[in-house]
């Protein structure tokens, strides 16, 4: 079912959104990282649900445990198995759609692909797995962390609102996650209109990754922008990714959209980031800056038509516990997937260069 992501890095996550839990196995990560399960749960914390008016009623602690891979405080190089408990899942609110399928739910795909699905809350297809993705992406994040890389996600966009300007203490004053008080005031009544009138908005989420040396991803299938575009696309309810530039470029010259390199304190650096932090497949030294789009909650109560399995036209109503919109809770998805691809990058580096396999061994 494509449940691992990495190569050396690698993130198993496993559960069902109505299930006894979900959790992550963390392969690859090298012992002696200094790991608690605090350190996981200030991650999902951000993500849980019941935040807001903006987010899911469901009302989740989200508390991680660690089951292996650490002791005394420190990782020992084996698996890290991670599990959060479902607590307060209550299956009875779908029974009435277990066989229809829910307009802009995976119900119909994955029914026809296996032939049985787990209707409860969309089983392994919920938006409930990012919880596994956030607590593993959270040992990824205190890797980069020891070597001074940093992530930031944000909320740019909610329908068309977009943030103005830029105050980073903003971001977590705010349901929205956005930094741009302004904007996200504007937001807020945008989606207290359409939670009134039972319908949805979509967003756009954006992501800084600071201080990534030069070199990581490859020129080929491997490039970081694909990986890290695979990373976020993976995501429930991420429609597109754009990195730099993004989909603007097709609209610049050559003139506009290349840069320029200058020397600073002896070393080459860009004169501008139209390129996003990335050349060739390959971290070129500056801010990676990316975007993803996130499709509107497609739970909504409106009254929408659709089928049911077996062949008979219906309308539905979706009821239970939604989110109207998914941007707010998806920004730490980002940075923390985001911190996997970097983390598994930044391990596969180590071994392409012989000079530095001989500079390690032979110290």
């Amino acid at each position: 079912m494509g449940s691992i992501f990495g190569r050396i890095f690698r993130v198993t996550t496993w559960g069902e959104s109505h299930g006894k839990g979900i959790g992550a196995v963390v392969d690859g990560c090298p012992a002696g990282l200094e790991l608690t399960e605090e350190d996981i749960q200030k991650y999902l914390d951000r993500r849980k649900p019941g935040q807001s008016v903006y987010s899911t009623p469901r009302s989740e602690s989200d508390a991680v445990e660690i089951l292996s891979g650490v002791f005394e405080g420190q990782t020992t190089g084996t698996p890290i198995a991670l599990e959060i408990r479902n607590k307060t899942q209550r299956s009875a609110d779908y029974s009435e759609i277990a066989e229809i399928y829910r307009p802009g739910h995976a119900d119909f795909t994955f029914d026809r692909k296996y032939g049985i699905r787990d209707y409860r809350g969309g089983g392994r297809s919920s938006g409930r797995e990012t919880a596994a993705r956030v607590a593993a992406g959270a040992v990824a994040a205190k890797i980069i962390g020891r070597l001074g890389i940093t992530v930031k996600a944000y909320t740019r966009s909610i329908g068309d609102i977009c943030i103005g300007g830029f105050d980073k203490d903003e971001i977590f004053h705010n349901p929205l996650y956005m930094p741009d008080k302004a904007a996200a005031e504007k937001a807020q009544a945008y989606l207290d209109e359409l939670r009134s009138s039972g319908n949805s908005a979509g967003g756009v989420v954006e992501c800084v990754i600071k201080n990534v040396p030069v070199g990581l991803g490859d020129p080929v299938f491997d490039k970081l922008d694909a990986d890290l575009a695979k990373a976020m696309l993976s995501i429930g309810a991420a429609k597109g990714f754009e990195i730099g530039e993004g989909m603007n470029a097709a609209r610049l010259t050559g003139l506009d959209n290349n840069d320029g390199f200058v020397l600073k304190d002896g070393d080459t650096v860009k004169s501008s980031n139209h390129s996003g932090g990335v050349l060739g497949g390959m971290s070129d030294g500056s801010d990676i800056v990316f975007r993803v789009a996130f499709k509107p909650t497609p739970s909504i109560s409106s009254v929408q038509h659709t089928v049911d399995r077996h062949g008979n036209e219906r309308d539905i109503s979706v009821k239970g516990r939604h989110d109207p919109i998914i941007v707010p809770r998806a920004v730490v998805v980002v940075e923390t997937m985001a911190a996997i691809v970097i983390a598994d990058k930044l391990l596969e580096n180590m071994t392409v260069r012989m000079d530095r396999i001989e500079q390690f061994y032979r110290r």
